[in-house]
Parts: structure tokens; C-alpha cells; sequence
């Protein structure tokens, strides 16, 4: 699975039209762990989630701003365009399906 671009002028708007679980990586392309996570991702999140997009902060900084954004990389769970949580977890198949599952299973959260 690919992970699809958002920006600042399209991240709510993309959310809120998907269905399903989506998970966004916010990060830098100047990162080391943000491209080690964003190419481990989609083969760590599997079938957990229909939809995998990234944020590059450098360019998005109105998004970092407004969820406050100080560690990179960072990882927001969506469903069906409603936030359920920030994943802090190994991007790796066991551990990262298993949090997907557990925020899941809880009602969604008011962004932060």
C-alpha cells in the first residue's frame, strides 16, 4: 500500500471522505526515522487499515503547529474521517496491527 501526500489544505477534507481505518505519518524527508518508518509502514500495518497517507511537515507546518508536533516521526489513527488516537508503538506487524486494534476498539477522541 502507498502512502498518499496530504497537506494543509486537504488533510480534513481527505479524512473525513475516507472510509475505514486510515492511519498518517507525520514526518520530514530530512528524518532518518521518519523514512525508516515510512517505508516499513505498509507492510507493518497490513490489512489493519485501508488508507496510509503522510505529512511532510516541512512543507504542512500549519499542521504541526495545530496537533503540536515535537517528536517525528508521528503517527494519527483515523476511522471514517473521526480521530481515534496518536499511536506511540514499534512499527513493526505484531505490535503496530495490535495498537490499530486497541485504540479501535475504543470511541473516537477530539483531535489534538
Amino acid at each position: 500500500m502507498h502512502l498518499a501526500p496530504l497537506s494543509e489544505f486537504d488533510y480534513h477534507a481527505t479524512l473525513a471522505r475516507t472510509t475505514g481505518a486510515s492511519l498518517v505519518l507525520f514526518g520530514s524527508p530530512g528524518c532518518g526515522a521518519c523514512r525508516k518508518v515510512e517505508s516499513l509502514l505498509p507492510e507493518a500495518a497490513g490489512r489493519s487499515v485501508t488508507a496510509l497517507f503522510k505529512v511532510d511537515v516541512q512543507q504542512s507546518t500549519a499542521l504541526a503547529r495545530q496537533y503540536e508536533l515535537f517528536h517525528l516521526p508521528a503517527l494519527f489513527l483515523y476511522r471514517d474521517g473521526h480521530f481515534h488516537a496518536e499511536l506511540s508503538c514499534e512499527v513493526k506487524p505484531s505490535t503496530l496491527q495490535q495498537a490499530i486494534s486497541d485504540a479501535l476498539a475504543k470511541p473516537a477522541q477530539e483531535e489534538p
